[in-house]
């Protein structure tokens, strides 16, 4: 898949249909390196108070649908309010 751009769209047409490495490419783009790499997970920070990460998991290539979509709503969280910061 190419940019982050088209990434984002196939997410928002469908969700259950998102390769795994794309949703990290996108994770890594919005919220910087994983804070955990190297099992099933990976973790990453959100700038906002309460329940600050993001925590997307590999499934066989594909990215979990229900993941997906939080992963949407804290992309949409941080373009919203930027100003966020902890």
């Amino acid at each position: 898949m190419g940019g982050v751009e088209e990434i984002l769209a196939q997410m928002n047409q469908n969700p259950k249909d998102v390769r795994f490495r794309d949703l990290c490419k996108a994770c890594d783009f919005y919220f910087g390196k994983p804070r955990q790499v190297g099992s099933s997970h990976r973790i990453y920070k959100t700038p906002w108070q309460g329940d600050p990460r993001v925590n997307i998991q590999n499934d066989h290539g594909k990215a979990k649908a229900y993941q997906v979509k939080q992963v949407l709503l804290a992309i949409e969280r941080l373009e919203v309010d930027p100003e966020n910061e902890e």
